[in-house]
């Protein structure tokens, strides 16, 4: 009699864990997630970049515009890695720590390929004193401050040309 009841108690767990399966709650549990980057933004930035006559660059900021909007997806034309001369631009939070960053090349040094006298394509490195620089970029939402940095050294060390505040 003892291996019957035994049975009957594995049975009837058996039967109360079926039952609770069974009258579970079907409903699936979705986690809401709100998205910050739900309504996307632009922001337009101009700048003028110059260099002294001891090669030190500077930058003056002309305006901004920001504006709802989303990057089409392009390949990207920006650096992977820069060299020294080129501008590293970086979007910080409040705290100025940075959320992205994008390499772009340096606009004081331009590449022109033209014809010689002989017919003959050729290529040319050109130092300006002076360019404007113009920005598109995609705005994070926590985005409060652009910093253009110009890279100094292999490493991708850089030192910072102008910080702009976004209101």
């Amino acid at each position: 009699m003892k291996p019957k009841s035994i049975n009957n108690i594995y049975l009837a767990l058996l039967l109360l864990i079926a039952l609770q399966f069974s009258c579970a709650s079907k409903k699936q549990v979705v986690e809401v997630v709100t998205n910050d980057d739900a309504h996307p933004r632009l922001v337009f930035l101009n700048y003028s970049i110059s260099k002294d006559i001891n090669g030190k660059k500077n930058m003056q900021f002309i305006n901004k515009t920001i504006t709802d909007g989303k990057l089409r997806n392009t390949p990207n034309k920006h650096l992977k890695i820069g060299l020294i001369g080129d501008l590293k631009c970086i979007q910080l939070d409040e705290n100025s720590t940075e959320i992205t960053s994008l390499t772009l090349k340096n606009p004081l040094s331009k590449h022109i390929e033209f014809i010689n006298d002989s017919l003959i394509f050729e290529n040319k490195k050109i130092d300006l004193k002076s360019a404007p620089l113009s920005l598109r970029l995609q705005l994070h939402s926590k985005t409060k401050f652009i910093a253009i940095n110009e890279i100094t050294d292999s490493l991708q060390n850089s030192t910072p040309l102008i910080i702009t505040k976004l209101d």
